[in-house]
């Protein structure tokens, strides 16, 4: 299976059955979202960033809501959580999305606002790869997006909802990229434009994983 990153939160997985986006996001975020067509869309919330699936040709199957989905073989479990450490009463609920796809396990955080509790890392069980907000403000900052990788433990660790130069001005709160990368201890990274994995790629060691954005 393929994986895209389109900006922002919003990721294309691409099957041998079908393809998800995840949280497709609108020109409010000051960047451009390309023109798709997928079987499956998740949205982790309900905020114009990450809720866009309209946009999505194809007659999706729109997941919104946290329980147990399957179509054309592609499995997805929604677990709820927060879009803070308040218990949402700042920003509301969030959930998070494990799509299991091609043998790939991938964990989708949205805009997660809080570390997890062991009870739910213990629920959704081995994870191969980790999309996490890194950015604060809105989501988990770097430091705790590293706690929350720790709890996880991942193969492949990519971030997202990080400020870039494109971002609209609205997002000038949150944090770079670099941010992240200098809690990880990483340097040098060169960003890739595609992932290509399947089931036995994945070692011992945890990667960091910086996506360049694929129109």
């Amino acid at each position: 299976m393929d994986i895209k990153y389109l900006g922002h939160s919003a990721f294309l997985l691409k099957g041998k059955s079908d393809s998800v986006v995840m949280d497709p996001f609108d020109k409010s975020t000051g960047l451009k979202f390309p023109n798709l067509e997928a079987g499956i869309v998740t949205v982790s919330h309900d905020h114009h960033d990450h809720n866009a699936a309209s946009q999505i040709q194809g007659n999706p199957l729109i997941i919104n809501i946290p329980g147990e989905y399957e179509k054309n073989g592609i499995r997805i479990t929604g677990y709820g959580v927060y879009h803070d450490d308040k218990r949402g009463e700042e920003r509301g609920k969030n959930t998070l999305f494990k799509v299991e796809i091609d043998g790939v396990s991938i964990l989708h955080c949205g805009d997660l606002g809080h570390t997890l509790f062991e009870e739910l890392t213990e629920e959704i069980n081995e994870i191969d790869v980790l999309m996490i907000p890194v950015g604060g403000f809105y989501t988990i900052d770097s430091k705790t997006a590293y706690t929350v990788i720790k709890s996880i433990e991942p193969s492949v660790v990519i971030p997202m909802h990080y400020r870039t130069e494109k971002h609209d001005p609205s997002f000038s709160s949150v944090a770079p990229l670099s941010d992240f990368l200098k809690q990880m201890e990483i340097s040098n990274v060169e960003p890739v434009k595609k992932l290509t994995l399947k089931p036995g790629d994945f070692g011992e060691e945890m990667k960091v994983v910086v996506m360049e954005v694929s129109a």
